[in-house]
């Protein structure tokens, strides 16, 4: 017949089976089909495999590409048959399969030891989101911060050589870090359990070898441990979340508030009587603190297309959406459980919130929203403690959980986690993740998934779409 739809290259026994027409498509230019206008007559058992090997047969790239396939927006995780029977379709429908680059598993590249647990991991690279005037690092050159429980900032090159350690004395942090983040490529903040983020320069050899951190200033106003940190460097700010329920907002610039006097240290005006000779260390204090939750604010962000509106998420079990300009809450999800740890996923407009209850749980943050969770990601067997996500696919999400491991999303796939990392080295399973807990991660396009935890390791892990090679 005229009309008729042509047949994949297939061996004879798929042949004999019942066949249905697919449309092919694709996003991605690259990896389009010559001609995918006409659909394709395909067996009705094909799964993903036999799939991917009839685009490849289309494709003039020497190797095969590893591919997955969706329907409406959602993963094919079984036969087409058993798709077809379980929505109630025939096979005299034409079927169209958008197709993707599938995600090859993550490998252990490299580790970072240090000497006590690593609270949180940062990355300056090509593709980091921060504003700057400084020029980026080259490709092969990308720098990577790390924060420790042992009071120091260590700043590493991607061969596991430590280019700058912080002080410890005048001018460092007095106890333990919770987090720190790259401000500029010359800039670092950092906060921790001494209740101060402070500011810190970052100076490089022209040889890329070595480099030097040298505090800047000290902020003072919280009451509590500082446990995470936002930054936007085009408007100076930082925003923090705290253990004493409040979120801060802080200025850089020299119009910054004058530090309160009942929150320096005593040793402070000493230290300025008896050390004439060098310059103080600027101090400052809050631009504002925003109070309105009821228990420790575990994570801050700003909101991704507009830096005047910042979300918050507490132990007290809700989102807070501020109004920064204005210093007001503009609006207040509520979950079932404490919420641990915030990022954004601006192309869906959602918000994900890790849990104490082991799951993720992605939140609509407009006030217009009919409800609060969009959908929930299962899999952790502990707290999720630190989210990233994917710096290419608009789906895509990291984790990072108490139970030792990282997790890699879609949220296309149905709530179940394409990839699990484990902590290389651990020998067994760990129950609750006791001794090797994730503490914090950064999914990097050019350096792919880094994580840090009580193991006392930095550990990076990279495989084709994750991390330099990927789309």
């Amino acid at each position: 017949m005229a009309d008729e739809a042509p047949s994949a290259g297939l061996a004879p026994d798929s042949q004999l089976a019942s066949q249905i027409k697919v449309q092919f498509t694709t996003r991605h230019p690259d990896i389009a089909l010559p001609d995918n206008s006409a659909p394709i007559l395909v067996p009705t058992n094909l799964r993903r495999y036999g799939l991917s090997t009839i685009v490849n047969h289309f494709l003039p790239a020497e190797k095969p590409i590893p591919l997955d396939f969706l329907i409406n927006g959602a993963f094919l995780r079984s036969s087409i048959d058993a798709y077809l029977t379980e929505h109630g379709l025939s096979s005299e429908t034409t079927l169209t399969l958008e197709y993707v680059r599938a995600l090859v598993p993550p490998t252990h590249l490299t580790s970072f030891q240090h000497d006590n647990w690593v609270s949180s991991v940062d990355v300056l690279s090509q593709s980091s989101a921060i504003s700057h005037d400084e020029e980026l690092p080259r490709q092969g050159s990308e720098r990577i911060l790390s924060s420790s429980y042992d009071g120091l900032l260590r700043v590493w090159n991607t061969s596991a050589q430590v280019l700058a350690t912080s002080i410890s004395t005048s001018g460092g942090h007095a106890g333990p870090l919770k987090t720190a983040k790259f401000f500029s490529p010359a800039q670092i903040v950092s906060s921790g359990f001494d209740r101060t983020i402070r500011l810190w320069a970052l100076s490089q050899d022209p040889d890329g070898l070595a480099a030097n951190l040298t505090p800047q200033l000290e902020l003072y106003g919280h009451r509590a441990s500082v446990d995470a940190l936002a930054v936007h460097a085009r408007s100076t700010r930082v925003l923090s979340a705290s253990a004493d329920h409040s979120v801060g907002v802080w200025s850089l610039d020299a119009s910054a508030p004058a530090a309160p006097t009942s929150l320096l240290p005593a040793t402070s005006a000493k230290r300025r009587k008896t050390s004439a000779p060098s310059a103080p260390l600027r101090q400052a204090g809050p631009v504002a603190l925003l109070k309105g939750h009821t228990a420790p604010v575990s994570s801050v962000i700003f909101a991704p297309n507009d830096a005047t509106v910042a979300y918050s998420a507490s132990q007290d079990h809700t989102v807070r959406t501020w109004d920064l300009p204005t210093r007001t809450l503009v609006d207040t999800r509520t979950t079932s459980h404490a919420l641990l740890s915030l990022t954004s996923l601006p192309s869906l407009t959602l918000l994900a919130a890790g849990t104490s209850a082991r799951h993720i749980s992605l939140l609509d943050p407009r006030v217009s929203a009919q409800t609060t969770s969009a959908l929930t990601l299962r899999g952790h067997g502990n707290a999720v403690v630190a989210l990233d996500r994917d710096p290419v696919n608009e789906y895509g999400l990291l984790s990072g959980s108490h139970d030792g491991t990282c997790r890699l999303w879609d949220v296309r796939a149905g709530g179940e986690a394409v990839f699990v990392i484990q902590r290389e080295g651990v020998q067994g399973k760990r129950v609750g993740g006791e001794g090797v807990k994730v503490f914090d991660v950064r999914w990097d396009r050019e350096v792919g998934i880094v994580s840090a935890g009580e193991d006392r390791r930095v550990q990076i892990n990279r495989g084709e779409g994750v991390g330099r090679g990927g789309n």
